[in-house]
C-alpha cells in the first residue's frame, strides 16, 4: 500500500507541474503576441497607448481562455455523467 501511496503522491506532482508548465507557455504566448500586436517601435519604455494596449489585450486574452475552460470543464462533467448514468 505505500508504493500506491507514492505512485500516487508523484503523480499529484507531475499534474501540477505540468499545469505549472502549461500556464507559464500561455503567459509567454500571450505577452508575445500581445507585445507584437501593441508596440510599433521598440524602445526602453511603453508609451501609455502600447501599455493600454497590451493590458487589454491580456485581458481579453485572459477572459477567452477563462471562458474555454470553464465550458470545456462543464462538457466533461456532463459527458461524466452521462457515462455513469
Amino acid at each position: 500500500m505505500d508504493y500506491d501511496r507514492e505512485t500516487k503522491e508523484v503523480m499529484r506532482h507531475l499534474k501540477h507541474q505540468i499545469a505549472l508548465a502549461n500556464v507559464q507557455e500561455l503567459l509567454a504566448t500571450v505577452s508575445c503576441k500581445c507585445f507584437e500586436k501593441c508596440v510599433t517601435k521598440p524602445r526602453d519604455h511603453l508609451s501609455g497607448p502600447e501599455e493600454n494596449c497590451i493590458n487589454m489585450c491580456m485581458d481579453r486574452f485572459l477572459d477567452s481562455f477563462r471562458l474555454c475552460a470553464h465550458t470545456y470543464g462543464q462538457r466533461l462533467r456532463r459527458e461524466q455523467s452521462q457515462q455513469r448514468g
